[in-house]
């Protein structure tokens, strides 16, 4: 049986009268009876019984009313559902997050898509790289922000979005607070805390190793911010995304000799057609202006120049090199 014959039974259900039941559907009276008499027929019994001028629903009818009632409630709330996803109210958006992203970048652009969007309800999953790319394959996540070292999989689509710096935390009484930048070599030695979510430890590792520094594991955890606070503490430092930190008292440094970056992506999955909330929030990312890390690879080449001597710092701004006065305290940061 099709919708509309469910309606036009109900109508009958309810007013026991063929030609107001027509009127009431907006057909004619044999449109009506011709499609109860096809319901009658598919379900091997009457519903109606008819007298003249006396229609009453039989016990067949009786016994079928509220089921057929409740398909059409149920298909009129889907629609009504269905109208409110697309037009992004009370939409749903699954979206996933690198347990190593720090939300100082991205937080600015989900405030401003929500103000824009208030009906999308946002849900953030945070997990390691390989587990949140298991999740978008799967249908669990709609998009995800990631960064690998070593690519993505075939199926899935990464849109860049901005890069970073790795850079290396201290605490303000170490001896890298006094300065603008460290040497990759300058690890040396350095007790070190690792952050065992990092998606490039094994590129770091061998990075170090190349250029003769070998630190001192101490403490390893998959908690950034116990890692952060135990350099805070100064029990060691640590390599962290530059925009990643959010805990105080922790110092950044820019490492050079070489200079590390990841490019963090908003990852969907390939050939999967996107949602409402979805193509919103993809339109809105590529709107959106991620400003890049605001030391370049120039700045770097001139790392000589960036040390801190006892006649002032140098620090680079707008590609010239601008002599300032030696910071009061250890815990200046590097001017941006």
């Amino acid at each position: 049986m099709e919708l509309h014959e469910i309606r036009y039974f109900l109508a009958l259900s309810e007013t026991l009268n063929f030609t107001k039941a027509a009127e009431a559907c907006n057909v004619s009276q044999p449109a009506l009876t011709r499609a109860i008499q096809k319901m009658e027929t598919e379900l091997g019994g009457l519903l109606f019984s008819r007298e003249r001028n006396n229609t009453q629903l039989t016990e067949l009818g009786q016994l079928l009313q509220p089921h057929l009632a409740e398909v059409v409630s149920r298909t009129r709330a889907a629609k009504e559902t269905a109208s409110r996803f697309l037009r992004l109210d009370s939409a749903q958006l699954r979206l996933g997050v690198m347990c190593t992203i720090g939300p100082v970048r991205f937080v600015r652009f989900l405030s401003r898509f929500s103000a824009d969007n208030p009906g999308v309800d946002i849900t953030l999953t945070e997990a390691a790289p390989g587990r949140l790319c298991d999740l978008l394959v799967k249908g669990e996540l709609d998009a995800a922000l990631l960064a690998k070292p070593d690519g993505y999989a075939s199926k899935l689509r990464p849109q860049p979005l901005y890069t970073e710096r790795f850079v290396v935390a201290c605490s303000p009484r170490h001896p890298f607070a006094r300065r603008n930048v460290v040497r990759m070599a300058e690890l040396d030695g350095e007790p070190y805390l690792a952050r065992m979510n990092c998606e490039y430890n094994d590129t770091l590792r061998d990075i170090c190793h190349a250029n003769g520094a070998r630190p001192l594991g101490l403490f390893r955890s998959e908690r950034e911010d116990w890692i952060l606070t135990m350099v805070a503490a100064g029990m060691g430092v640590c390599f962290v995304p530059e925009y990643s930190n959010t805990i105080p008292g922790v110092i950044s440094r820019h490492v050079i000799d070489p200079a590390i970056r990841r490019e963090v992506c908003l990852v969907t999955v390939a050939g999967r057609r996107w949602s409402s909330p979805l193509s919103a929030f993809v339109r809105a990312v590529r709107k959106h202006r991620w400003p890049d890390a605001p030391m370049t690879r120039d700045d770097e080449a001139g790392a000589e120049d960036d040390m801190i001597g006892t006649a002032g710092v140098a620090i680079v701004v707008g590609g010239q090199a601008m002599m300032v006065a030696p910071p009061a305290a250890p815990d200046a940061r590097l001017a941006r």
